[in-house]
């Protein structure tokens, strides 16, 4: 019996270690403080899952056309303490994000701050502790 657990649990530990992990990431990994963004668009969809959630955003170009871009902000939790909600950003809510674009230069941005287009409320989104410049928390 005991070399049955004993197997059972060498065989369940090698599956844990073979399985790839992601962990977090520093923020200069893959986003780069050289390439600073103001993104101003609409909410299409809020992503609240860790490690960060994700804003989607449509930002209308000069020309007219639409890019989608995904913005990156702290864990919910965090999220949630500076005072957003499920329902702070609905489809459909204009804002203005500041952050920094992803190296690959792929439309994907991490967030540091946030404003409300109707209102001009301000709130910090970013990550703390990974690098990114202007950590407030």
């Amino acid at each position: 019996m005991r070399s049955a657990v004993l197997i059972v649990s060498v065989v369940v530990g090698l599956a844990v270690t073979a399985v790839p992990s992601f962990g977090h990431h520093a923020f200069s990994a893959e986003f780069d403080a050289s390439l600073p963004v103001t993104l101003r668009g609409v909410v299409t969809r809020m992503e609240w899952v860790n490690p960060h959630a994700w804003i989607h955003l449509d930002v209308k170009q000069p020309d007219g056309t639409v890019e989608s871009w995904m913005v990156e902000c702290s864990a919910p939790g965090p999220m949630l303490r500076r005072g957003f909600t499920q329902d702070s950003l609905a489809p459909g809510t204009e804002i203005v994000v500041q952050g920094f674009q992803a190296k690959n230069r792929l439309n994907r941005a991490n967030g540091r701050d946030l404003t409300f287009a109707a209102d001009g409320r301000t709130l910090f989104m970013g990550s703390s502790g990974t690098g990114a410049p202007d950590e407030r928390d």
